[in-house]
């Protein structure tokens, strides 16, 4: 079982300049498709903060990107955006979707990456510490060993080991992380785990018990935390600094995690 364990900027800067855009189209229809289903169960709003971030740099004749964010009743603050310069060799893409304290349910994370391999990240953001609660293990992981060991064995994708300590830390017991050849046969794989990630998530959310109306400010807290953590350690946000400079770095980094978000959090008062 190969393994890969390499900084983003030296997966591009040790690779030839090639032209991503077709892997890049794929990955942004992938995503639309997932943004679809989750559109159509709940209630979301854009928030202001980020509409001047629709397009930003000078894509397609050199690095761009796009971020929008949204939250509702019961989406706390939903990402869907891309970044990067796809005609040399790199785009990161990312939909994430962080529940408001209503429910325990996971949060769902999804990252697609071209570098110009390619790379994709499936997580159900953990909500405890499932080493002392066991039934949130039992309720939310158990059942998804035996799939995520059966593309563990798969010699065509190459488990990615973060080098930063903190971002392995935050993965869950069954998080998808991995490099692969961009084969039409591997993106199929991604495609097909991706939408059943979100379709078994959206399930979830549905079959949840309500948090008791005095833990949900705490849960709400921690999220925010955890969110804002895991958005200004990413080591991807060097890429975010040698396209456009710090400046419009932090102001993408704080649209990860909410920091000048306009519309209140639900269910905190």
């Amino acid at each position: 079982m190969a393994e890969t364990i390499q900084h983003v900027e030296d997966m591009v800067d040790g690779s030839p300049v090639v032209d991503v855009h077709d892997t890049f189209t794929y990955y942004r229809q992938l995503l639309a498709d997932l943004k679809a289903k989750i559109d159509a169960r709940f209630e979301l709003t854009r928030d202001p903060s980020t509409v001047d971030l629709d397009t930003y740099g000078t894509y397609p004749d050199g690095p761009g990107g796009s971020l929008e964010a949204y939250s509702g009743p019961e989406i706390d603050w939903m990402v869907h955006s891309w970044i990067g310069n796809p005609g040399a060799s790199f785009a990161n893409l990312h939909l994430t979707a962080w529940l408001g304290p209503q429910v325990k349910v996971p949060h769902l994370g999804i990252a697609l990456l071209v570098w110009p391999g390619g790379w994709f990240y499936l997580d159900s953001v953990p909500r405890t510490n499932m080493v002392e609660d066991a039934s949130y293990f039992d309720d939310y992981y158990a059942d998804l060993d035996e799939e995520w060991l059966e593309l563990r064995a798969d010699p065509q994708f190459e488990y990615f080991v973060s080098r930063a300590g903190f971002i392995r830390a935050s993965l869950s017991p069954t998080a998808y992380c991995y490099s692969f050849e961009r084969s039409q046969r591997n993106l199929e794989i991604v495609s097909q785990r991706a939408h059943a990630h979100v379709d078994r998530w959206l399930r979830w959310v549905d079959e949840a018990t309500p948090v008791p109306a005095g833990e949900r400010a705490a849960l709400a807290a921690t999220d925010e935390t955890i969110r804002r953590n895991i958005a200004e350690r990413d080591p991807a946000n060097v890429m975010g600094v040698r396209f456009f400079g710090e400046e419009t770095t932090n102001k993408l980094v704080r649209a990860l995690w909410g920091g000048d978000r306009v519309l209140p959090r639900p269910g905190v008062e």
